[in-house]
């Protein structure tokens, strides 16, 4: 259930059409196989070492300051609502996307998006602290697993598509995985903040 709710978290995570995405899919269209392979290779790594030390960083927090739980909760809930209402308006724009550089470049832009972007490092954090701090001990492991798992599967499926049917996708299909996944965080967001008012209740 757990790992299953980590795939779905990552699945409306990872699929909006951001600029990691709109690399990959011009990168399936334009680029042979290795290079393709290659790129998502560097960028899965990248994305899942994000992930990996914001899950772990806020899991300590948690466990020396219990309080914490109540902020992340709220604060953490209401940040999933603005990204998933975000994603929801977002219209997708392939443009102006350069696929011809360097593995070096990739491997430093890779960097650039994920470490050296605080606001992406505070958004993961905060995302899965607010997750973490509302699923069981003995479940948030799977969750996580399944969390990372989906990183490499949906680019992967992303650049398989992109790549088998080139000649065929449009911009307009990539709107729906936006609305989609908006409306996916926004309903986990919802219900993460009415978590934390509920315990800020108890607390009272």
């Amino acid at each position: 259930m757990y790992f299953l709710q980590g795939l779905l978290v990552g699945l409306a995570t990872f699929a909006p059409v951001g600029m990691q995405n709109l690399f990959i899919i011009n990168t399936a269209l334009v680029q042979p196989v290795r290079r393709i392979i290659l790129t998502l290779i560097i960028l899965a790594l990248f994305d899942m070492s994000l992930s990996a030390a914001a899950f772990y960083g806020i899991g300590a927090v948690l466990e020396i300051w219990p309080i914490t739980k109540l902020i992340v909760l709220i604060f953490g809930g209401l940040l999933i609502v603005y990204m998933g209402g975000n994603i929801f308006r977002t219209e997708p724009d392939m443009r102006n996307v350069d696929t011809h550089i360097p593995i070096k470049k990739i491997i430093m832009s890779a960097i650039v998006v994920s470490w050296g972007n605080p606001q992406a490092i505070l958004d993961a954090t905060m995302m899965l602290g607010a997750f973490q701090a509302n699923i069981p001990k003995e479940g948030i492991y799977y969750f996580f697993a399944g969390f990372l798992t989906m990183t490499p599967m949906w680019f992967s499926a992303l650049a398989t598509t992109m790549h088998l049917l080139a000649k065929k996708i449009k911009i307009s299909h990539m709107v729906w995985i936006n609305r989609f996944c908006g409306t996916v965080l926004t309903i986990y967001g919802i219900k993460l903040f009415i978590d934390g008012i509920t315990m800020l209740l108890e607390f009272l």
